[in-house]
């Protein structure tokens, strides 16, 4: 039964996914980078975050969903 490991698809379609949201990786890469030296911590990237994994959530899901038909 050990052979017969059941692999999800949901990492290997995230990945795919991944070109089509780079403009949102791209916009949360430089929030981190302009809020990496606030000592304060009230600066935060949380929206851009979501913006990125909302992007890859809707690129996945149809053909995630597809296969569990």
């Amino acid at each position: 039964m050990a052979d017969d490991e059941i692999v999800d698809p949901k990492k290997y379609l995230e990945d795919r996914c991944q070109p089509k949201c780079v403009k949102a990786l791209f916009e949360y890469q430089a929030c981190v980078k302009r809020v990496q030296d606030d000592e304060t911590g009230h600066k935060h990237c949380t929206g851009q975050y979501f913006d990125y994994w909302s992007c890859i959530d809707k690129c996945v899901a149809p053909k995630l969903f597809e296969k569990t038909r």
